[in-house]
């Protein structure tokens, strides 16, 4: 077994779940399709989390449209996008939390 990126978008909502658990937020995700993809229980409240990944990488950098390779977890709050259907990130590095790179690297196997 190796993980592939081909297969991103598809584990996205587990790991943005992952990683808010592994920061001891509850996590629920809807059974049924709705306009989120997570509710984080926060101290501040009940937040519902849309997860976006991204395989366009432009001459600005990489860009979602509301980095595949970087792997860079950002939590952008979606006042700060207002509306935006388009964004580059390099203009969000001050909402990077983390990287899911180290999923990704290669492990020995197991005797």
């Amino acid at each position: 077994m190796k993980p592939e990126l081909r297969y991103l978008r598809d584990a996205a909502t587990s790991l943005a779940a992952s990683w808010f658990t592994l920061c001891g937020f509850s996590v629920a995700i809807p059974i049924e399709p709705t306009v989120y993809d997570l509710l984080v229980v926060m101290p501040e409240g009940i937040k519902r989390v849309q997860v976006k990944t991204t395989t366009c990488y432009s001459k600005d950098g990489w860009t979602v449209v509301v980095g595949r390779r970087s792997l860079t977890i950002y939590i952008i709050p979606s006042r700060i996008i207002a509306g935006r259907v388009g964004i580059l990130l390099h203009t969000y590095t001050k909402y990077i939390v983390g990287s899911a790179a180290g999923l990704m690297a290669p492990r020995p196997a197991v005797a």
